[in-house]
């Protein structure tokens, strides 16, 4: 696997289509970040870390009153081939900031949002709409 962050994000939109209530990918702590913006950010009910061998992070899916997936779209910007780094005033907005950036900055992993109220750029995870 080159690229587990795409593969989390893959196992997230597909467990979505089938309408599984979880989802687990092995652990790393940028996943597990990841997941945890996305937890405070209300796109996903729960994200936890599981012991189990290496180490899981299950991520509980939300699903709105119809029955339909909460994320409708997620874009994985920077890739291992091409990184996409931004300075803090070319952070993009998400569909009129209904969606988010995840940035990787040097103070950590953060929402655009939350780089751009503290002047941080970096590289452009990924976009979540």
């Amino acid at each position: 696997m080159n690229d587990p962050i795409a593969d989390m994000l893959t196992r997230i939109r597909n467990a979505q289509m089938v309408k599984r209530e979880e989802v687990t990918t092995p652990f790393s702590k940028i996943k597990f970040e990841i997941a945890k913006i996305l937890e405070k950010e209300g796109w996903i009910s729960k994200a936890e870390k599981v012991e189990k061998g290496f180490g899981e992070v299950k991520i509980k899916l939300k699903y709105n009153e119809e029955g339909g997936p909460f994320i409708q779209n997620m874009a994985r910007i920077s890739k291992p081939g091409r990184r996409i780094y931004i300075s803090w005033k070319k952070i993009p907005i998400v569909l009129n900031n209904l969606g988010v950036a995840i940035i990787s900055t040097s103070q950590g992993i953060m929402t655009g949002q939350e780089a751009k109220k503290r002047k941080l750029g970096g590289e452009l995870i990924c976009e979540i709409y």
